[in-house]
């Protein structure tokens, strides 16, 4: 953890910088202070190193970690990150372990790595991008041949800060470290799986990003099926990075939508004018910058299959929106019920069910027991265990790897183009108007016609 590291922030002056990626830094120095990192910000706008430090300063502050901000080599270049002279400049003469983050719109990403060459890359540097990954599987395969003419795959980190999360890598040590789950693990078991990841924010000023992608590329095809992957792959022999990637890439490869029928196994909604926690919210149509034409969906569901021989005919429904009340963000593994209940039980027979809350993050398994009042009676009683949030942030766990130069925690290519295609028909499906635009209110649970799931 001695060995110093270049963090090159390419879009220094955004939001993404100062919101996510600083904090996150300035956690993982204070946790590991033996971590050497300077800071090099490019970006358009005249700013100075000063400027840049004092951005610095107030993220690492929103952490209690103004210590780790001191010890941090702060500089800032004014750069236009797609023109090669200029990164030539910027990134001549940097030596040791480098890493460059790309905190940037995806296209001003694409621009600027078809501006890079290989000799002006220092030895061994790493390329950290951002989603979303291309916008369709053809672009994502092109960004991703470029990218490896560039650096070798293990030196590129497609960024999924949902692979961080501590509920997440939890979901690792139930499934493998317990004989009660792991030989349940299957089709055989298991009914169905819910991943689902709602949110009570609204627009909340990002239609330059959001109204062109919606929540089923946000949501989903970004971050969901990357859970899904981790939940249903093959147990991995290591959890390095070859090992790890293998396998949950060998669920996406082996993923499609729910009968080949991706209008009727998908959703889509959007939110109208309502109130959450007593704030008055717009319609997304009257959101600034939206554009009413593009029929957003702020609200998506897709049922998908992993069709092998652990989990042909399971559905995987994914859901994630906007704008609703009492957002639901949990993992449910819902199995089977027994074959056969002796006679004199009554009551209840239905299938356990565990969950994992997504934050505050908690894991509880649902069973049938025998009634406190009548012992041939059966109710349903909830076992549950507080996770914690682990000890970093996602976005820190992430960036810990990118530091360390290990890739597990990141997107691989084939990963990236394989999310692509799995969302492909329904894309299509929606685009063809195959599949209707409901309405749902702003702080309600969503549209009232769509079924609800416990």
């Amino acid at each position: 953890m001695t060995d110093a590291t270049t963090l090159v922030i390419l879009g220094a002056g955004g939001d993404l910088t100062s919101r996510l990626l600083l904090p996150a830094l300035g956690q993982l120095l204070k946790r590991e202070p033996a971590r050497s990192v300077r800071i090099v910000g490019a970006d358009r706008g005249e700013w100075t190193d000063a400027e840049l430090r004092a951005v610095v300063d107030t993220a690492f502050a929103s952490m209690d970690a103004e210590d780790a901000a001191a010890r941090v080599d702060v500089t800032y270049a004014r750069t236009d990150i797609t023109r090669t002279d200029d990164l030539r400049a910027l990134l001549g003469g940097l030596t040791g372990r480098v890493a460059l983050y790309f905190a940037v719109p995806p296209a001003v990403a694409a621009a600027c790595i078809a501006a890079l060459t290989p000799d002006m890359l220092p030895e061994g540097a790493m390329l950290v991008m951002e989603k979303p990954f291309g916008t369709d599987e053809s672009s994502a395969r092109e960004l991703n041949r470029i990218l490896t003419a560039l650096v070798p795959e293990t030196q590129v980190f497609r960024v999924d800060h949902f692979l961080g999360r501590s509920t997440t890598l939890n979901l690792l040590g139930a499934r493998f470290a317990n004989r009660i789950l792991e030989p349940l693990w299957s089709a055989e078991s298991i009914e169905s799986i819910d991943i689902v990841y709602d949110e009570a924010l609204a627009l909340e000023g990002r239609a330059g990003y959001y109204d062109k992608a919606g929540a089923l590329v946000d949501m989903i095809q970004s971050h969901l099926l990357q859970v899904l992957a981790v939940l249903a792959m093959e147990e991995p022999a290591t959890l390095d990075e070859v090992d790890f990637r293998a396998a949950t890439g060998a669920v996406l490869r082996a993923t499609t939508v729910w009968g080949d029928d991706a209008a009727g196994s998908s959703r889509r909604a959007r939110y109208t004018a309502g109130e959450i926690d007593g704030i008055a919210k717009p319609s997304y149509v009257d959101e600034p910058g939206v554009d009413p034409g593009r029929e957003t969906e702020t609200l998506a569901e897709a049922t998908f299959e992993v069709r092998n021989a652990r989990w042909a005919g399971i559905p995987f429904r994914l859901r994630s929106g906007k704008a609703l009340g009492t957002p639901a963000r949990e993992i449910v593994v819902r199995f089977r019920p027994v074959r056969h209940l002796p006679r004199g039980l009554t009551g209840t027979s239905d299938g356990a069910v565990l969950r994992f809350s997504l934050g505050p993050d908690r894991m509880s398994l649902e069973l049938n027991l025998n009634a406190s009042e009548d012992p041939l009676e059966l109710e349903r009683a909830i076992l549950s265990a507080e996770l914690g949030e682990g000890a970093l942030k996602a976005y820190a766990e992430v960036l810990s790897g990118v530091l360390d130069g290990d890739p597990m925690l990141a997107v691989r290519g084939d990963a990236a183009e394989q999310s692509w295609r799995i969302v492909a028909p329904i894309l299509e499906a929606w685009q063809r108007g195959d599949v209707p635009l409901d309405d749902y209110v702003a702080g309600s649970a969503g549209p009232e016609a769509w079924p609800t799931h416990s």
